[in-house]
């Protein structure tokens, strides 16, 4: 069994995009806490079964589920098999995300999309389906996985950048709208996170560079993401409502 402490044995969290990284880390965190874990993927199926059966072995109620997040079909049929399963979700993690480097002139349009699809449209669609039942609840939580990148802007990033600056808008417009239903919608903008999307992106000189430019002297690692969103979730964020929660060691891009 998990040694840590149950607190948040009532609730039921789907992570979106929750098979590895970030996903993965925040997955253990929340069911070591107690909660029924839903773990959402589009292409790491291994990776999320392995995850699944690991949680499992600990003692959490787990459930992995594929679905491609920009279509509103293959989010109905998840939430539909949740709720037939697990119970209604009264917690979304949204971490699901694609990168995209490269000059804006050199873009394409499918590029774009897949972009903007995978990182704000899927949070649309999963915020949308999972609020009824929270509004009727009184009481819900949300948590998405921004980037730091949202809120500055970055060279060769600006289509990963304004996905997630308006991700960071959802955020901050949605808290303002089911506030008053007892539901708190924040947000974690990560800085450079020791990923697989990092190291697809970096080769090993950019990320010692990278690594220099951070004041406490070190990357991020997944765990610091989920112990932030473990947070925002519990009871001690309660009045919380709205936040962007820079997680970057005090990089400035």
């Amino acid at each position: 069994m998990f040694p840590q402490s149950n607190e948040l044995e009532a609730y039921t969290c789907l992570i979106a995009g929750g098979s590895r990284g970030i996903g993965a880390a925040i997955a253990r965190a929340v069911a070591a806490r107690g909660a029924s874990v839903i773990i959402n993927y589009r292409s790491s199926e291994l990776e999320a079964l392995r995850l699944a059966r690991d949680l499992r072995e600990k003692g959490a109620g787990v459930l992995a589920i594929r679905a491609d997040l920009s279509r509103e079909n293959e989010v109905e049929r998840m939430f539909t098999r949740i709720e037939a399963e697990m119970g209604n979700v009264n917690a979304l993690v949204y971490n699901a995300g694609v990168s995209q480097r490269g000059l804006l002139i050199e873009c394409s349009e499918e590029q774009w999309d897949r972009v903007m699809n995978a990182n704000l449209k899927g949070a649309f669609l999963c915020c949308r389906r999972a609020l009824p039942y929270m509004i009727r609840e009184r009481f819900g939580r949300i948590v998405n996985i921004a980037s730091v990148l949202g809120i500055t802007g970055a060279s060769y990033e600006s289509i990963y950048s304004s996905a997630k600056g308006g991700l960071i808008a959802l955020t901050r417009s949605l808290a303002q709208e089911v506030g008053p239903s007892g539901i708190t919608v924040n947000a974690i903008a990560p800085g450079p996170i020791f990923t697989d999307m990092l190291r697809e992106e970096l080769d090993e000189d950019e990320m010692a560079d990278l690594t220099r430019e951070i004041p406490v002297g070190r990357l991020g690692c997944p765990e610091d993401v989920a112990a932030a969103c473990v947070f925002l979730l519990g009871r001690e964020a309660s009045f919380i409502n709205g936040h962007i929660l820079s997680l970057d060691g005090g990089w400035k891009p």
